[in-house]
């Protein structure tokens, strides 16, 4: 079993392309010493302890190079999410108990103030002299003369948080080898290809889907600091790229950009991801000219779906025999999806379930320090994903949201994601997320926030007619408060943050319009409506206190 130096040593006198980054081209041989330079300079500045290097930097050369400096010296990687701020970034770094940082001057502020538990000079300033001092030591350093098993953890990738605090996922250095192994097939990359790395790095999509295999197949990545929908097709073209994943939404932003008639003169040959929304993949492949192939996976790797050709629309696609559906309470398996003649699911109360891998725990590691949310994880000995779904008679998985994402209105429960599938389809809108807000009396009432090609433009009459002509929407689906905007909260993981959402409610300072009572028209919600709807509330709060 190959760890990840292996991989990283095998390149070590490689002259092709490693690393594109604005004009910048460094060659494989180049890129494997600087990882070495940058061992070496770990190994004078780490103290007892675990050998834990946090990076905190968009996608710049100097991210890949700690990765690759961290495989050849045995130590573990923390990718910190840079959108994390105070008490919780902190608790971040703590937690994973990182020896140094490796950022830059404009991630400097965040760490201000910080209990941070590491002295200033294991701080390390990637655009500073004292950096460029400390590493012009170690120019030319030998590949550090270390035992490297394939279970020696490599990486800390935190989970993005959006049910809960973030928890740090173990990759280890056979783990990171084989994904990188796995995609290799998947995408067809090889020597010559040019990978558009754009996904922030210290997220497990980035790494697992897009820069793994690169160093497996000695192909180049071509780096961009930060996702730009604009600037998408001009890297593209710039950088020849031959290759793009992704994860959560950026296809959604990239097919709002103005369609122009030479979109699909490009190098693309193959994208790749999960998340993206089944209407987007077909206008981005028919677009761009490339072909487009989501699967189902999570930061654990504990179970994956793939997707095939004659699969049903909608669905996830198939898994091993050992993946099934269960219900999370009973832990008995769950029936069959039912469907009506429109496709609309019959019977969500019996089909729906967690989606769980019955083999075991699949490519999960488990998480750092964090005995309780493994036990979650692996019960019975069974991987739980956390994910609802169902499954057709035919053995087709649907997604139907996080566990976190069920609704119960006026007895009914269901599942956020079938309902964001329908929104999605008006032509006017970006991005949709549904989520429960408190019903006045009892149970939830669906809200909607959608991001829109242009918010001003948006009538509620006609939202309300298109809502009526999906055959599909269940009868209790349809939203009682819709959010309009440009631009929703969105992670560096491209996550729609349903958190800040729920929280914000109809009080977000944006536009929404509601209906005052069921069966009622869509209209806009002004400051009298948001007393009303509040002294409702304050009423059903009343009455729960007497009882």
């Amino acid at each position: 079993m190959k760890t990840f130096r292996d991989v990283v040593l095998e390149r070590a006198n490689d002259p092709n392309p490693a690393i594109l980054f604005d004009d910048l081209v460094i060659s494989y041989a180049d890129f494997v010493q600087a990882a070495s330079d940058r061992a070496a300079l770990f190994a004078e500045l780490r103290v007892e302890g675990p050998p834990h290097i946090g990076v905190l930097l968009d996608n710049v050369p100097e991210f890949p190079m700690w990765i690759c400096a961290s495989a050849l010296a045995g130590a573990t990687l923390v990718g910190i999410n840079p959108t994390r701020r105070g008490a919780e970034l902190a608790r971040d770094i703590r937690h994973t108990d990182c020896q140094l940082i490796v950022t830059e001057s404009n991630y400097l502020p965040l760490l201000d103030g910080l209990d941070l538990g590491i002295p200033a000079e294991r701080i390390l300033t990637i655009d500073s002299a004292a950096f460029a001092a400390g590493l012009a030591r170690h120019v030319g350093s030998p590949v550090p003369d270390v035992e490297v098993a394939p279970g020696d953890r490599l990486l800390l990738l935190f989970t993005s948080g959006t049910s809960g605090a973030p928890k740090a996922v173990i990759c280890t250095q056979s783990k990171l080898a084989m994904t990188g192994h796995g995609l290799i097939a998947i995408a067809g990359i090889h020597s010559k290809s040019v990978a558009y790395q754009v996904m922030p790095m210290f997220h497990s999509n980035a790494l697992f889907a897009g820069y793994a295999p690169t160093v497996v197949a000695g192909a180049a990545s071509a780096l961009r600091r930060k996702f730009s929908a604009s600037g998408f097709l001009p890297d593209v073209r710039r950088y020849k790229a031959t290759y793009f994943n992704y994860v959560g939404k950026p296809l959604s932003y990239i097919l709002t950009t103005p369609e122009q008639p030479d979109d699909a003169e490009n190098t693309l040959e193959y994208v790749f991801g999960n998340e993206g929304a089944d209407l987007d993949l077909e206008r981005f492949s028919k677009r761009f000219n490339v072909p487009v192939k989501d699967g189902y996976g999570s930061t654990e790797g504990g179970t994956s779906i793939s997707r095939t050709d004659d699969m049903p629309k909608g669905a996830l696609g198939v898994a091993d025999p050992a993946v099934k559906v269960f219900d999370s309470e009973t832990e008995k398996e769950c029936p069959p999806a039912e469907f009506d003649p429109h496709g609309r699911l019959t019977n969500p109360v019996e089909a729906i379930g967690e989606i769980v891998n019955t083999a075991g725990s699949g490519m999960f590691e488990g998480y750092y320090k964090n005995d309780e949310a493994n036990d979650a994880r692996m019960r019975n000995g069974w991987y739980w994903t956390g994910d609802l779904g169902y499954r057709d008679t035919a053995g087709f998985f649907y997604f139907a949201g996080r566990d976190f994402e069920w609704l119960r209105v006026d007895g009914e429960n269901f599942s956020a994601a079938p309902v964001e599938r329908i929104l999605a389809r008006s032509p006017e809108v970006v991005l949709a997320a549904v989520y429960a807000v408190p019903d006045s009396e009892v149970g939830d009432q669906v809200m909607a926030a959608l991001q829109l090609l242009d918010p001003a433009s948006f009538d509620p009459a006609a939202f309300d007619r298109f809502l009526s002509e999906q055959s599909d929407l269940g009868t209790k689906w349809s939203p009682r408060y819709v959010r309009v905007t440009d631009a929703l909260p969105i992670s560096r993981t491209s996550k729609v943050q349903k958190r800040q959402l729920r929280a914000e409610r109809w009080e977000c300072g944006e536009t929404v319009y509601y209906r005052p009572a069921k069966g009622d028209r869509l209209r806009l919600m002004g400051s009298e409506d948001v007393e009303t709807v509040r002294a409702e509330f304050e009423s059903r709060d009343r009455l729960s206190q007497l009882a």
